[in-house]
């Protein structure tokens, strides 16, 4: 199968583009390779992904409309698995334009590249769990009302769902989102959480815990992630019958939403003890308010992703958090020190 991912010098996109090289898929790859976090980093996962033969990549700007038909209508994707965005909560109150570029402009650069240029059976797209804003209702439920988002990168994670909706309507393109919840693993993004920590436990520098630790957060493995997409990719999104309470039909869209995560919400507290024991170092900890679009708990109820695929995702946080050290351990290690 041809599958294009977007991102995929990114942290998700890298994991899922090595799962389907290793399954013998042809692997068309996009990525700005942007200088949000150490452009290095990503240019490392590349150099990973550039030893498979059927990888072929392509450094572009969502943003250029041209530029993302004239690939699409190359590479004939059979699938899609759009993951790049511009990613951070906080960041989006600091250069909301670039999430505009990105999460808005360049989204529907890429659905209508897909709607028009080729034969897609299936566009898959990064959600997020931060769509769910400030919800009291526990677990996270893709059913929730979702129109309250307290960030612009939850706005922008939202409009895509609406989006997506709307192109699958007009054109037929089969999508399915996918709402993450708090992904780690080795190649993580360096602005995430548990890297900050990481960096700092090992450099002896005090780590910032927000809501002073009174946070819950699901955490979900890459490798957890990557297997539900890949059990979603067949499963394109059949046409639904949307009605509304007299009957009238609203939508005969081919869209679904999926919750991805791990079922099972971790303290923070504990999340940063399983990290101690794994770096073999005790953190030295600054207790400090909740940050602003920042949320007490997540906890994603799992049961569609379930009877869709029969998958429920299964790495325990302190196996997942092992892989992440020992990883993190290796990468920054001096060159001639690494692991080969």
């Amino acid at each position: 199968m041809r599958v294009l991912v977007t991102g995929a010098a990114g942290f998700v996109g890298y994991h899922m583009a090595q799962r389907l090289l290793k399954d013998g898929h042809v692997v068309f790859g996009l990525d700005n390779l942007n200088d949000y976090y150490a452009v290095a980093l990503k240019r490392a996962r590349l150099a990973q992904l550039e030893q498979h033969g059927r990888f072929l990549f392509e450094r572009t700007e969502l943003a250029d409309g041209a530029a993302v038909r004239q690939l699409v209508e190359r590479a004939r994707p059979e699938c899609v698995v759009h993951l790049a965005a511009q990613a951070g909560v906080r960041y989006s109150m600091e250069n909301p334009g670039a999430y505009v570029e990105s999460n808005l402009a360049g989204f529907v650069n890429l659905l209508e590249a897909c709607a028009h240029g080729a034969d897609v059976r299936h566009f898959l797209y990064a959600s997020s769990s931060s769509v769910y804003g400030a919800n009291t209702s526990i677990p996270f439920r893709t059913a929730d009302a979702v129109d309250c988002p307290i960030s612009l990168y939850a706005a922008t994670k939202r409009a895509n769902e609406l989006i997506a909706h709307t192109y699958s309507h007009l054109y037929g393109l089969p999508v399915t989102g996918m709402r993450f919840f708090t992904v780690y693993g080795p190649w993580g993004r360096p602005d995430m959480a548990y890297y900050k920590f990481a960096d700092a436990i090992l450099a002896g520098r005090p780590i910032k815990v927000y809501n002073h630790g009174a946070m819950r957060r699901d955490f979900t493995y890459v490798d957890d992630v990557v297997e539900a997409i890949v059990r979603l990719l067949p499963l394109a999104p059949e046409t639904p019958l949307i009605e509304s309470s007299g009957g009238t039909l609203l939508s005969n869209a081919r869209s679904r939403v999926i919750n991805i995560g791990n079922n099972r919400p971790e303290e923070l507290l504990h999340f940063i003890e399983v990290l101690e024991a794994s770096l073999g170092r005790r953190a030295l900890r600054e207790y400090l308010p909740m940050q602003a679009g920042d949320v007490p708990e997540t906890y994603a109820c799992m049961d569609e992703l379930m009877e869709l695929t029969g998958y429920r995702p299964s790495i325990c946080l302190e196996e997942g958090i092992e892989r992440f050290a020992w990883w993190y351990m290796d990468y920054h290690r001096a060159p001639a020190e690494r692991i080969a």
